[in-house]
């Protein structure tokens, strides 16, 4: 297995530490299991704004009614 060097803050370090040791598992583990997850988050969140995106090309827009209906329910 191929070995890379990456500068971690020293707060994050410490909090990857003491879970490490709280759960009984690897740095290495934990930090790959993160950085897969994350991957997968920021894949799936550019592929909502290239849908949207698309959508917005092509003149697919959400009627005013229905967006007015909807921060309604949320105002204050």
């Amino acid at each position: 297995m191929r070995t890379d060097s990456l500068e971690i803050r020293p707060e994050i370090r410490a909090g990857l530490h003491d879970l490490a040791i709280e759960t009984q598992r690897r740095e290495a583990d934990m930090l790959n299991e993160a950085l897969a997850a994350y991957l997968t988050h920021e894949r799936w969140a550019i592929a909502r704004l290239r849908e949207g995106l698309a959508q917005a090309d092509r003149g697919e827009f959400v009627p005013d009614e229905e967006m007015e209906a909807f921060f309604a329910r949320y105002a204050d």
